[in-house]
């Protein structure tokens, strides 16, 4: 039978919705206990209240650090009501047993966000007697309901309003909820002392805590199961994050090519649009308009844009969606930070569109610099984690080495190939004229191989149109193959960096050594 709630012990740091929440358990009969500030603001706002110092007979202290530390209060969270010990033991100290415990925990990460921080400041945001009395409420769950987030307040209230009680079922699942809560706020204090006083940038153990917010239909392919999880602690933007305004279910494939298509398009501060299929562009461009970005993404590889995924780096606007609700046209999702009123009356009552397109406003595509971004790749047993390839490369260390020095023009375009190549799987070899993506080599064993299907790709737009390699030629047959091309950028650093440079003197090639690898595996 689940035990009545008959006394709730409430200590929080996050006031929200708790005057309401305490007020209805008072209603229901239930007595609330408290200490410090939970209790004044109880107080404050009408809600009777018994100081666990009275309950206890001892104050508190130490400037808060001792308030809720006592056998009074602990065995009260752990005794079990079917053991007849438990029961001995506190019938014989005077212990009270709680039914319910609400405790969310001192703003340590928020403390430690704010500029100019000092250790002993942080220090003294570490919550010992919170999350003490949040495992032990989750450990006897059989007998405690344990609450640790304003978003359950309702629920819970509903429950004991109706019960005088909750299910089992519940409180295991807010046991769940809180073991996570405790574990995610430790890794939040560990990776604080990492930060500040290790000698790696890198911690030396990983703790994340990520929720699950969704069951997909199924993985990369239907015999697949898949969930997303959301790690509540990212603040950047990001296609997990982002509000869905139209079409159907995301799928797990869908996540991927949005969260590529964003890390693509914002990396520009021109217009642009990209273009993805199976996590690859076949479509990129930069602009004057959106909608001129947009359409030149498009026609990169008109083809294989069919059922594509587009991201954007400004509000979709009414002429960029009358472009793409074009008959024949057929996309999958765009992510874009915002979409104006008319462009998403448009993309959602023109026939065929409308009920499947799927349309994610994400908020934003700017790079915050301040933010820790680290790539997580998870392997059969362990994990690989490094700095993320973000941000825009400098062209200090930029230099032409051959004959022939690209023009203004050519160097536009080489820009461009070179902030592409990154997003493409190497080996990685794009075309790109007129500061638009005209033909992709993705993923291949060989770099000639790469280049001849980019070259195959973008047709008689390889005239003209400049080349960039995401690492070094290690032998000259890659630029040999490049029909047509003009202009190449690429790292530079092999053994036979001369063979190449001397085939570029030959064919009439201008091309720049950056310095620096792009390889995406």
């Amino acid at each position: 039978m689940d035990p009545q709630v008959k006394r709730a012990l409430v200590s929080v740091s996050d006031k929200m919705g708790l005057t309401d929440f305490a007020k209805g358990l008072v209603a229901a009969g239930v007595q609330i206990f408290s200490t410090g500030g939970t209790k004044r603001h109880l107080e404050a706002n009408g809600v009777p209240v018994t100081d666990v110092a009275d309950y206890t007979g001892f104050p508190e202290m130490m400037g808060g650090r001792l308030k809720t530390l006592h056998p009074k209060v602990h065995g009260g969270i752990l005794c079990r009501r079917d053991d007849e010990d438990d029961m001995k033991s506190a019938g014989e100290h005077g212990i009270e047993p709680f039914e319910l415990v609400v405790v969310n925990l001192y703003p340590f990460e928020a403390t430690v966000a704010r500029e100019n921080v000092t250790d002993e400041e942080a220090i003294e945001n570490i919550d010992i007697g919170g999350p003490t009395m949040v495992r032990a409420a989750a450990k006897n769950h059989r007998f405690v309901g344990v609450v640790t987030a304003p978003s359950q307040y309702a629920h819970v209230l509903e429950q004991i309003q109706k019960n005088g009680s909750l299910t089992l079922q519940m409180r295991r699942s807010l046991a769940r909820d809180a073991f996570a809560h405790t574990a995610a706020y430790d890794a939040a204090i560990a990776r604080y002392f990492a930060e500040h006083d290790g000698a790696s940038v890198f911690p030396e153990t990983i703790s994340s805590s990520l929720k699950r917010v969704s069951e997909l239909r199924y993985g990369e392919n239907p015999h697949q199961r898949a969930a997303l999880y959301v790690d509540s602690k990212y603040k950047d933007v990001s296609a997990v994050s982002a509000r869905q305004l139209n079409g159907k279910e995301l799928s797990y494939n869908n996540y991927l090519d949005l969260d590529a298509a964003l890390a693509m398009c914002r990396s520009f501060e021109r217009p642009a649009a990209a273009v993805l299929k199976h996590n690859n562009p076949c479509g990129a461009a930069v602009a004057d308009t959106l909608e001129d970005a947009v359409r030149k993404g498009m026609e990169g590889d008109p083809l294989s844009a069919f059922g594509s995924i587009i991201g954007v780096n400004r509000e979709l606007d009414e002429a960029s969606a009358n472009y793409l609700a074009r008959p024949g046209l057929f996309v999958e999702a765009i992510i874009a930070p915002s979409f104006s009123p008319k462009a998403l009356e448009i993309l959602t009552t023109i026939p065929k569109w409308h009920a499947n397109v799927r349309l994610l406003e994400c908020g934003g595509t700017k790079f915050d610099p301040s933010l820790p971004c680290w790539s997580l790749r998870p392997l059969a047993g362990g994990a690989l984690l490094q700095d993320a390839d973000v941000g825009v490369d400098s062209e200090e260390d930029w230099r032409v080495v051959t004959d022939k020095v690209p023009t203004d023009d050519e160097l536009k375009d080489l820009r461009f190939a070179w902030a592409m190549v990154r997003h493409v799987k190497s080996n990685a070899i794009v075309l790109v004229k007129d500061e638009m993506l005209v033909g992709v080599g993705a993923g291949q064993m060989s770099r000639v191989d790469s280049v001849e299907i980019s070259v195959k790709k973008a047709g008689e737009r390889a005239i003209g149109s400049v080349l960039a390699s995401d690492a070094f030629f290690p032998f000259a047959d890659g630029v040999q193959a490049a029909k047509g091309v003009v202009a190449v950028v690429q790292p530079g650093g092999s053994k036979r960096d001369q063979e190449v440079i001397d085939a570029c003197n030959e064919l009439g090639l201008a091309m720049i050594f950056t310095g620096r690898r792009h390889f995406r595996h």
